[in-house]
């Protein structure tokens, strides 16, 4: 079974996706910050096969978050989708630039967001 990490500080968003991708047949971990996420991947040697990952969020948001997963070996290649509101051309740019896997732009088709990331999977388990 996939597990995904999924990393937003708003509990509904973190309840949809979870229970979405739950029913989808996929283990769900959860991040309240980027802090939260880095400490619980530093805790365990297993990774996540998927990180969907909030931009806007306090303390340490998405795109440092991002930067720090690029930079550590343990992480740098879990595919990262970017779930964010911010969809203005330069921060689609700025995400690519960073390494991240895929953009999902709020609010998201629940369908479209499963397909995508069960694609991000399916690709990381092949490569």
């Amino acid at each position: 079974m996939a597990t995904v990490l999924v990393v937003d500080d708003d509990e509904d968003v973190r309840f949809l996706l979870g229970s979405v991708l739950r029913r989808t047949g996929f283990a769900v971990l959860e991040a309240v910050t980027g802090i939260d996420a880095l400490a619980q991947l530093a805790a365990t040697e297993t990774m996540p096969d998927l990180i969907v990952l909030d931009v806007q969020m306090p303390d340490l948001d998405g795109w440092e978050t991002l930067e720090s997963l690029r930079l550590d070996i343990r992480t740098r290649t879990v595919p990262v989708m970017l779930c964010t509101v911010r969809a203005a051309e330069a921060d689609i740019e700025r995400a690519w630039s960073l390494g991240c896997d895929d953009v999902v732009t709020k609010p998201f088709a629940i369908a479209e967001l499963v397909e995508r990331a069960t694609r991000l999977i399916e690709s990381r388990s092949r490569g």
